[in-house]
Parts: C-alpha cells; sequence; structure tokens
C-alpha cells in the first residue's frame, strides 16, 4: 500500500483554534519541562559530585540515563495516548516526575540517582513529549505548523529560566532542599495535562456477535484466528505497519543519522570557548544567547513553515534547515575570538530553532494525525541511540586530539550529510508518490468501463433466462406469492 499523500487533510477538520491555543500554551509547558529539564539540572552536579566523590563522567550519567529513558520510553507513551488519550497520560507524567525529584532529595548514592532522576523522572518526562505533540494534531491542521512552532518554543524558554533559578535554589537551599522544590514544580505539569482535553466523543468499535465466522468445530482456524486478533490489538496501539511506510523510512534514518551530531555542539560550546582563553562567565553566556535566539526562532519560523510556499513543500525545508545548521557548525573553527563565537551562537541558535520547529510537524505531514502517536513512539526509542552515543563518541574525539574543532568539523559533516540524505531521499518519495497518484487516477478512469460491460453481460444473461423460463409450459403452477421473479432483486443479487 502507498504511503499518503504530503499534508493530506484529515477526514474531519480540526477546530483549527478556540480551546486549541489553550492546548498549545499547556503543551508550552509539557514540552518545556521535557526538554529542558535534563539540561538544567546539570547546576547540581558540581557539589553532588563533590559530596558522593565520584568522577564527573559518572555524574554525566543522570542526565543521559533521563534523556534514554525519555526517549526510549515514547512507544509506551503512545500505547497509553492511543488507549487512554493525552491528558490522563501527562497527568500521571508529572506526578512521576514530582516523585523521582522528591525521592532523589534523600538519595544518598550516585546509583541511587540513576534510579529516581533518571529512570522514574525520565520516564514522567516521556509522559510529558509525547501526548503533548499528538494533541496538537488533534486540535490544529492548517494553522498546524504555527501550534507547533509555539509549543516548541517551550524549550529554550524553559532553559533559560530554570538554569538561573536552580542556581538561585542551589545557593538558597542546597541542593536537597531544590530538588524538593523542583519536584513540587514539575507538578504543573498536572495541571498542564488537565487543560488537554480530547477533541470530541471517542468512538468505540461495536462488539460482533459473531466471531468473524470461526466455527467451535475448526481449531486449526481458531488458532489463527487468536494469533491475528493479537496482532491487531498490538497494531491498534502501535502501529508496526509504519516501518513499510516510505516516507516513515526515510525520516527515521535520516534523524538516526543527524542526532549522531546534534547535541553534541551545544554540550562543548562553553568548554571549547573555555579553551579559546575566555573567561567562564562569557562562555556561559553564548548558551544564554543561543537560548535566546532559538526561544523567538521556533514560533518564527512555525509561522514561515505555515505560508502557502513552504507549507506543501516542507520535506525541503526540514532539510535546507538540517543543512543550515551542519554549515554552521563546519564553519565554527574559524572563530577564535568571543565576537565571532558570539555571531556563531547566534546562528547556531537560529539553525537548531529551525530545525526544532518543524521536526514534528515534518513527521505528522507524512503520516498523518491519526497515526502521529504511534510514529513518534518508535522513532523516539529508535533516535535513543544515537542520542546517548552522540556526545560520548564526540568527547572521545576531543581527549584524543585535544582539538575541539575536530569535534565540531566531524559533528557539521554528519549533520550535512543528514540533510542530503532527506533532501535526496525526499525528492525520490515525491517523484513515486506522483507516479502513484497517476497509476491510481488510471484505474479509476477505466472502472466506469468495466462495470458498464459487465452490467450490460449481466442484462443479456438475464434476458436470456427469462425467455427460457417463459417457454415452460408450467407457468400456471408457479403463480404463487413467493414464485413470481423480480429482475431488479435478482439483478441485484447477482
Amino acid at each position: 500500500m502507498p504511503p499518503p499523500a504530503a499534508g493530506s487533510p484529515p477526514p474531519h477538520p480540526p477546530p483549527d483554534g478556540g480551546w486549541g491555543w489553550v492546548v498549545v500554551g499547556a503543551s508550552f509547558i509539557s514540552i518545556g519541562f521535557s526538554y529542558a529539564f535534563p539540561k538544567a539540572v546539570t547546576v547540581f552536579f558540581k557539589e553532588i559530585q563533590q559530596i558522593f566523590n565520584t568522577t564527573y563522567s559518572e555524574i554525566a550519567w543522570i542526565s543521559s540515563i533521563m534523556l534514554a529513558v525519555m526517549y526510549a520510553g515514547g512507544p509506551i507513551s503512545s500505547v497509553l495516548v492511543n488507549k487512554y488519550g493525552s491528558r490522563p497520560v501527562v497527568m500521571v507524567g508529572g506526578l512521576l516526575c514530582c516523585l523521582g525529584m522528591v525521592t532523589a532529595s534523600f538519595s544518598t548514592s550516585v546509583l541511587e540517582l540513576y534510579l529516581t532522576m533518571g529512570f522514574i523522572c525520565g520516564l514522567g518526562l516521556a509522559f510529558n513529549l509525547q501526548p503533548a505533540l499528538t494533541i496538537i494534531g488533534k486540535y490544529f491542521y492548517k494553522k498546524r505548523p504555527i501550534a507547533i512552532g509555539l509549543a516548541m518554543a517551550g524549550s529554550p524558554v524553559f532553559l533559560s529560566t530554570l538554569a538561573p533559578f536552580n542556581q538561585f535554589l542551589f545557593n538558597s537551599y542546597g541542593w536537597r532542599g531544590s530538588f524538593l522544590i523542583l519536584g513540587g514544580i514539575l507538578l504543573n505539569a498536572c495541571v498542564a495535562g488537565s487543560l488537554m482535553r480530547p477533541v470530541g466523543p471517542q468512538l468505540t468499535p461495536k462488539k460482533s456477535k459473531t466471531k468473524d465466522g470461526v466455527r467451535a468445530t475448526e481449531p486449526h482456524l481458531k488458532k489463527r484466528h487468536e494469533k491475528k486478533s493479537t496482532w491487531v490489538k498490538i497494531n491498534k496501539y502501535l502501529d508496526f505497519s509504519l516501518f513499510k511506510h516510505r516516507g516513515f523510512l526515510i525520516y527515521l534514518s535520516g534523524n538516526v543519522i543527524m542526532f549522531l551530531g546534534f547535541f553534541a555542539p551545544i554540550i562543548f560550546l562553553a568548554p571549547y570557548a573555555k579553551d579559546e582563553g575566555i573567561d567562564e562567565y562569557s562562555a556561559a553566556f553564548l548558551l544564554s544567547i543561543m537560548a535566546f535566539v532559538d526561544m523567538f526562532a521556533r514560533p518564527t519560523v512555525g509561522f514561515i513553515a505555515n505560508s502557502r510556499i513552504i507549507r506543501p513543500r516542507i520535506q525541503y525545508f526540514f532539510s535546507f534547515a538540517i543543512m543550515f545548521n551542519g554549515v554552521c557548525h563546519l564553519l565554527c573553527p574559524l572563530a577564535d575570538d568571543y565576537p565571532s563565537l558570539v555571531v556563531y551562537a547566534i546562528f547556531f541558535g537560529l539553525g537548531f530553532g529551525s530545525v526544532s520547529s518543524v521536526l514534528f510537524e515534518t513527521l505528522m505531514d507524512l503520516v498523518g494525525a491519526q497515526r502521529f502517536s504511534s510514529a513518534v513512539g518508535l522513532v523516539t526509542i529508535v533516535e535513543c541511540c544515537p542520542v546517548l552515543l552522540g556526545p560520548p563518541l564526540a568527547g572521545t574525539l576531543v581527549d584524543k586530539t585535544g582539538q575541539y574543532k575536530y569535534m565540531y568539523l566531524a559533528c557539521g559533516a554528519i549533520v550535512v550529510i543528514s540533510s542530503v540524505w532527506l533532501l535526496i531521499g525526499n525528492a525520490i518519495n515525491y517523484r513515486l508518490l506522483a507516479k502513484e497518484k497517476k497509476k491510481e487516477a488510471k484505474k479509476t478512469r477505466h472502472k466506469p468501463e468495466s462495470q458498464e460491460s459487465e452490467s450490460l453481460k449481466t442484462a443479456k444473461s438475464h434476458d436470456v433466462s427469462v425467455k427460457s423460463f417463459k417457454s415452460l409450459k408450467s407457468m400456471k403452477s408457479h403463480k404463487s406469492k413467493g414464485s413470481e421473479f423480480n429482475p431488479s432483486e435478482r439483478e441485484t443479487n447477482i
């Protein structure tokens, strides 16, 4: 079965406004916590490292596990969203985040932090991210890129506010007291989830009285039916048929390549600036500059992506946004003083915001809003590996070469390769879709002619049968009520 046409409107158009903007605000909060929180808690790592007497790599695994669980929990979140809807899943996610941070405040070892902050809180963040994206697709179609761009802006806004706020909490209450306060703040995800009311009533399929015509006297057919029904149930909540979707596979493979070099430049930006002889506060300010530009880039790019020119070609727009990001990293080694690094941070924030703004809109454009929940779950669990491996591989390259420029060149090259892959793949996909549309159009043209010829044949056969019936001598014996033949009824049966 060929994939659906990109950007095809849903059969029942969503409201595209009204309460949907409240849902965008709630998604802004959920997405902001999901993406910004694992980065913002790194403020506490230095003191935790000194208290527990551990290495930096051991303490850095807290954020890595949190991000990995957030991505790997995508399929679980998809199943729950498809079954119960976005509202209860986000509310449960807020409770899990609170539970993880409160229990983390009583931890006495790094292993306990891996379990509480890494696993429990990471699973709660997974329940915040995917449902927030899914429900936007149910409320918006025409203004969907704008809505997703505004919701995705929650990540830089929360990152730029949570990082200094966490520093204030740390200076005032220490890391344990800060974790308790942050656990209470994360309960705001429950408030955001309560605002995500479903669009219209959920239709439940009626159960048929007959078990699909399977008789008890045929056990082999019954077993086959049971196997089929279990697979249908699994596929209902997590659509594995997406792996046969050509556009989905192109998107997934391109993202796997991209994420190998996507996050490392952010992590090593401040250390790179310090290595160039820039003071600590100025180096940290580069991240603030990038987050500030990213904050305005996401909604702005959402407005641009919603234009009549870009919306039908949003897959190409996504590819060029990734390419712009990669070119920025390739030019980063030329920045050897602070003003040039500020220019790099501005363009990096613009490129990062552009990619993040349309990252999920392109996926929804390919698979549609109905299959988006399953698509996000499958994408996040596959992307979990490059998200985990990318920064450590980049750090290994810095350790071996002793210079950051080779790491930036490698990350830039990987990101550019992914953009070229997506550009070529989408061009081929669009051409194949156009050919498939032409074939379907030809089939629909030939169908009426074939139906007319079949109706003529049935009419001729009916005339012959009526003539032969009239020639029989026993016509009088068939004058009862149920014996007369109605030609129209017979034609419909044929």
